[in-house]
Formats: C-alpha cells, sequence, structure tokens
C-alpha cells in the first residue's frame, strides 16, 4: 500500500484518509475504493510508465515560459482537454525543441476545458492564442448557417473543432496540424521540408490501417475519391482546402453523420485533401503500435499504445527537455 501512496496521488490520498479513521476501511466510498484499486492495477501492470506518468510528466509544467510562438510561415493547432492538457505541454515543447522556428501557435480547448487550465496554457506559451470554447463556439456555429450538415456536426461533436474552428481561425495560410499525443525526439526533416516547400498539397502521417467514418466502399459509391490510411493527428493543410461546401457534399454520403463518432473529423480531412490535392509522409512518420520508436523523428501515441507516451516517450525525453531546459534557465 505504501508503494503505491508513493507513486499515485490519488492512492495517497485515500491512504492517508484510511489510516487517520479507525476502522476507516469500512467507511471509504466505494468509488474511493475502486479508484484506489483501479490505480494500483495500472501501477502493478506497467509500473515505469506510471512513475514518468505521475512523476516525471507534471514536471515539464516547472519549466520557464515558451516565448516567440509567432513566426506565420505556418502556425500549429491543437485541441485539448482537461484530461490531456500536460500531455499537450509535453508534445508542443519537444516539437518546438525540434525544430528552426517558432511558429505561431493556437491551442483549442474542448467544452470541458476549464478557465484554470487554459490560464496555465497561457502562462506557458505567453505568445500562443489559447481558444476557449466559450468565446467562440456560438460564431463557429452561426459561421455554418448555410450549411446544415456542418452546422449540425459541429454542434454536436466535439472533435469537429478539427474541422472547422482549426481553419476559422487560421493566422497564416498553412496549418501544421497537431495531436496532443505527439512527442519529438529528432528534427522532423522531411516534414519540415514538405512545409517549406511552395507546393500546393496537403501533408499526413499514415494511419496503421485505413479508419474513417464509413467504409470506402460507401465513399467510392457516391463518386467521391479518398486516399487510403491517412492519419489527421499529424500534417500539413492549406487554409483553402478545408471548404465548407466540401465538407457539406461529403457529409451526405450514406452512414457519414452517424458514422464512427471519433473518425468523421479525420474523414473529413482525408476527402477534403483528396479533392485537393493531397500526399503521405514517409514511412517514418507512421502510425505504428508494435516495437520501439528507435531511431524516428517522432511517434504518434494514439490511444492503444497511450501509455508508451509515459514509459517510452517520456522516458527517452525528461533529459532533453527538463534537464538541458532548467541547466539553460539557471545560466
Amino acid at each position: 500500500m505504501t508503494h503505491y501512496a508513493r507513486l499515485v496521488p490519488d492512492a495517497r490520498r485515500c491512504f492517508d484518509a484510511w489510516r487517520s479513521v479507525p476502522h476507516a476501511c469500512f467507511l471509504l466510498e466505494p468509488l474511493l475504493i475502486g479508484r484506489l484499486l483501479y490505480q494500483a492495477r495500472r501501477i502493478a501492470a506497467d509500473p515505469v510508465a506510471a512513475y514518468h506518468r505521475d512523476i516525471v510528466r507534471p514536471s515539464i509544467l516547472r519549466l520557464p515560459p515558451l516565448t516567440g510562438t509567432t513566426d506565420t510561415t505556418a502556425e500549429i493547432h491543437v485541441l485539448t482537454s482537461e484530461k490531456d492538457w500536460v500531455n499537450t505541454v509535453w508534445a508542443l515543447r519537444s516539437f518546438y525543441a525540434q525544430v528552426p522556428k517558432r511558429y505561431a501557435l493556437a491551442i483549442h480547448g474542448d467544452p470541458n476545458l476549464s478557465t484554470e487550465v487554459a490560464d496555465a496554457l497561457r502562462s506557458h506559451f505567453p505568445d500562443a492564442r489559447v481558444i476557449e470554447q466559450k468565446d467562440i463556439r456560438e460564431e463557429i456555429i452561426d459561421s455554418l448557417s448555410a450549411y446544415p450538415l456542418c452546422q449540425k456536426f459541429r454542434a454536436t461533436n466535439t472533435l469537429s473543432i478539427k474541422s472547422f474552428d482549426f481553419v476559422h481561425t487560421l493566422q497564416a495560410e498553412k496549418m501544421i496540424l497537431f495531436d496532443s499525443d505527439l512527442l519529438f525526439f529528432a528534427p522532423p526533416t522531411a516534414f519540415l521540408a514538405q512545409l517549406d516547400a511552395d507546393t500546393r498539397c496537403n501533408f499526413f502521417n499514415r494511419d496503421v490501417s485505413t479508419a474513417y467514418a464509413v467504409e470506402l466502399s460507401a465513399i467510392k459509391a457516391a463518386g467521391v475519391d479518398v486516399v487510403e490510411e491517412v492519419n489527421s493527428g499529424f500534417g500539413i493543410v492549406h487554409r483553402e482546402s478545408m471548404r465548407h461546401d466540401w465538407m457539406e457534399e461529403f457529409l451526405q454520403i450514406p452512414g457519414m453523420p452517424e458514422g464512427h463518432f471519433w473518425r468523421i473529423e479525420q474523414t473529413l480531412f482525408a476527402l477534403c485533401s483528396a479533392r485537393f490535392g493531397m500526399d503521405l509522409l514517409p514511412d517514418e512518420y507512421r502510425v505504428f503500435l508494435k516495437g520501439p520508436v528507435g531511431d524516428k523523428p517522432y511517434r504518434h501515441y494514439v490511444g492503444a499504445i497511450r501509455d508508451l507516451m509515459y514509459g517510452e516517450g517520456m522516458r527517452k525525453l525528461k533529459g532533453s527537455l527538463l534537464r538541458d531546459a532548467a541547466a539553460r534557465k539557471a545560466g
């Protein structure tokens, strides 16, 4: 019990409460006991990941602010939440540590992001725009009045923020599409070459397999072209590629509005980009579920391998991001 209490804050609070009251094991709320057992099982399953998730991960919040994110060659847009915002800080800092420019930055909160977390993000990235839903939601929905399917999608699906809010608030011609579960270990050279190229083309990381809101056969039956295996977690998107009239058309494909909740925005990025012009980034940027990151420049730690973001990714980066940044501050 003491080991779990040392590693997991929730477990420690529960354990302290248990010690302070005689026979408290009979008095603790069942929910707290269940939570404690859940945390204990997670630690037992992978203590390295648990240590880096609960002890190392919050250390990033002690770093000095990352300033100067004003280069509008391209603008990073990322969606974050109350649960994932610390991961977002890691993702962004790891990216900026590997690229030569401080690209402009817009961080979008989901509807549950608290004002306290939004303010914390502003303190870490003072020159970024932290966009809260209370300030933008109605404006976006009103802007879609001529496109009823788009408007309904935006009103009912949190991930549609990526489809509409990102481009609506974009202050550059190119957007760096960015998820909160990316970590960078080396300069993303091939990505940067495409970002700097004067080409009319979107680029995306390749997914493990094709994961769209409807089957490919339904898309093709509607007479729409699409590139398979597009993943909307990391890429380059031109402002004019995400057109409302195109998305309204694509949302009329049978099954699309009722499709997989998590995949509709990804499907819209794939369909709009196929029509606009697109390509996939090299294989070193592909999402993969098995094996170590090796010498790849980055890894996309999707839900199925999220614990690896801590046990592999943060473990690998903690020296360069935490120690070196602290040394620069001291110097």
